[in-house]
């Protein structure tokens, strides 16, 4: 197998994508919920 130009830009894609899913599974875990919503409030409270 030769390790060429188009080689390097298909593993730099297929690591953007798998990068992109994680942050997407991260955002949406369930676990992060509570810490996203007391984080939406913020602007919200007052001094």
């Amino acid at each position: 197998m030769e390790f060429d130009i188009n080689s390097l830009r298909s593993l730099a894609t297929v690591a953007g994508l798998v990068t992109f899913i994680g942050i997407i599974a991260w955002a949406y875990a369930r676990k992060n919920a509570a810490d996203f919503e007391q984080a939406a409030r913020l602007p919200f409270e007052q001094d």
